[in-house]
This record gives C-alpha cells, structure tokens and sequence, in this order.
C-alpha cells in the first residue's frame, strides 16, 4: 500500500512538471517609436499572446532578432519576471532596437510591399515554481503592410 501511494504521488508530480507549451501569437497594438536616430531607433509595441497551458508560468527572459523580408531589422530582449496566468491572454510590453542602416537600405522595397514576411527567431525562458528551462522559438508569418 505504501509502495502504491509513493507511486501514485510521483505520478502526480510527474504531471503536473510537464513541459510548458509554446504561447500562442495573437495581435501587436499600441505600436510608436520611443526614440529615433540616424543608426538606431527604438519601436514600442504591446505583444498579444495566449497561454494555451493548463498551469500558470512564469516568462523571466526572452532574447531573439526580428527579421523584414528576410533582412535583419532588429533585437528584442525582455529581461524581466512576469507571471502569466493559465489559458490566458497576455500583452508583453516590446521595444525592439531597429537597424536603421538595413531599413534604409531596403526601404523602397517595404514602402512598395503589400505584404511582407516576418520572422522572429530567440530563446525565451520560462518555467514554474522556480524552476526555469531556455526554449527556443522561431515564428514565420505573413503580414499585410499598412503605411498609407
């Protein structure tokens, strides 16, 4: 009987430590620009996601480069704690560090672009109770393009 309850509680354990699903991306709003400049300039944005997970995380860090038509346009990083609560939606406050030489130097083909294709690849850190694991993401989409 003893042997039957100690299994039954690292079963229980075991499935409640099960691996965090990826978030779900859901919209960006509130989008500006902090602070431009002739090499840098920095965008702001809310990030909208979806905590598909049935168990409360906790997202400590997130570091990934943000690429435009398959040319760099810039970092993001995030190094805070934020505890997301389960199958909810979330807004990540974003500022991504903008490359301003390779917008320049593929503006004409964004100002002309309908449509354009994003991809964000990084690392995030998450985890629960304290215990954290390095996840790696890398999101591809198209995205219509609205200047005018």
């Amino acid at each position: 009987m003893k042997n039957v309850l100690l299994f039954a509680l690292f079963a229980g354990l075991l499935a409640s430590c099960s691996s965090p699903k990826s978030f779900d991306y859901r919209d960006v709003k509130n989008i500006h620009i902090q602070n431009m400049g002739f090499d840098k300039t920095i965008l702001a944005m809310d990030l909208v996601y979806y905590n598909p997970n049935g168990f409360g995380v906790d997202l400590k860090k997130v570091d990934c480069d943000v690429y435009v038509d398959n040319t760099y346009l810039g970092k993001y990083q995030l190094d805070t704690l934020m505890h997301i609560s389960r199958m909810s939606e979330f807004m990540l406050p974003s500022k991504i560090v903008v490359d301003m030489k390779a917008v320049l130097k593929n503006g004409l083909n964004l100002l002309f672009s309908k449509e354009v294709l994003i991809n964000v690849k990084g690392t995030t850190r998450v985890g629960k109770a304290g215990f954290y694991k390095t996840v790696p993401f890398d999101y591809e989409a198209r995205h219509t393009l609205s200047l005018f």
